[in-house]
């Protein structure tokens, strides 16, 4: 056998990424069986499995560990070589995309771009990942084609656009028996908080700023994720820090208060994030473009992670 021709390495890579034959034949746009059969060539060809079933899909062998990274280097080679030529076509791909997002996002985002999909890519399929430290590994290796929400840790090699500014207020039941119409800085710190620590939503913002100004916040609830947290403050005298499209979402839907912070707190930018590698992808490139046009409040521009 000679050497495996481009077609059979985008399968390697394809299989890698999603540790699915099956989703890598829908990341393809290929039938299960060509990836299958692909499968056999480029085993026989290294004389070793390269990927093998396990509980958690199909995992890769040492050597399919050691080929990856150079068959990804000669995947881009001739991508640069001879051009990407590949095409994506909303209204007919069947194309399954992964995003990694944090709770919020779900709730700001996820109805307006299902509702967008129904009406331009009927056949797309959307696949939502936890926002957390693993984001910049699953953007790399292609198992999640966006990151949407606030990773100021990303390093070169990514790709990212701002969608909008954020800022925070406090939510507060509506009948809250000690608060009504506006919260003091006294208050602030004299009530119990409610407190998500989810990674992506700029919470380090609250703690480095409380913290430097010294104000108190007596947290006596603490959740993994703001939903749970929302609708015991509703129903309880707690307080909690939010951002503010949160809060405005959560208004409409139960009994809340929203009322500023009493003290400043910085901004914070919400921005959807891509690998380089799929900078030039026609579906990632076709998805970051509808987000950016749901999501975006002046066509924020795309550059580099510093």
């Amino acid at each position: 056998m000679g050497n495996p021709d481009q077609r059979l390495l985008q399968i390697f890579d394809a299989v890698y990424k999603t540790c699915s034959v099956s989703r890598a034949a829908e990341l393809l746009e290929i039938g299960q069986p060509a990836v299958s059969v692909a499968l056999g060539k480029l085993r026989e060809h290294f004389s070793d499995p390269l990927f093998v079933r396990t509980s958690g899909g199909m995992a890769p062998t040492p050597l399919a560990e050691e080929l990856v990274q150079p068959i990804r280097h000669a995947l881009d080679a001739l991508e640069g070589a001879f051009g990407r030529r590949s095409v994506f076509d909303p209204a007919t791909s069947a194309r399954r995309f992964r995003i990694c997002m944090t709770d919020i996002t779900h709730l700001v985002l996820l109805p307006r771009l299902w509702g967008a999909l129904r009406a331009a890519a009927p056949g797309v399929s959307i696949d939502i990942a936890s926002l957390d430290d693993s984001a910049g590994r699953q953007l790399e290796s292609g198992e999640a084609d966006l990151a949407v929400g606030f990773i100021p840790g990303l390093e070169a090699g990514f790709y990212q656009q701002a969608l909008f500014r954020q800022h925070y207020v406090c939510l507060a039941s509506a009948d809250h028996p000690r608060i009504r119409g506006g919260l003091t800085l006294a208050q602030f710190e004299a009530e119990g908080h409610a407190a998500f620590r989810a990674t992506g939503t700029g919470h380090q913002i609250i703690e480095q700023e409380i913290a430097r100004q010294g104000i108190k916040r007596r947290i006596v609830l603490d959740i993994p994720n703001f939903l749970g947290a929302a609708f015991v403050v509703e129903r309880t005298d707690l307080l909690m820090t939010v951002p503010r499209r949160l809060g405005e979402l959560l208004r409409g839907r139960g009994d809340f208060s929203i009322l500023p912070v009493p003290f400043t707190l910085p901004e914070y930018t919400v921005k959807q994030h891509w690998h380089e590698r799929f900078h030039h992808d026609p579906g990632n490139r076709w998805l970051r473009g509808l987000i950016a046009s749901l999501m975006s409040e002046a066509g924020g521009q795309v550059s580099p992670a510093a």
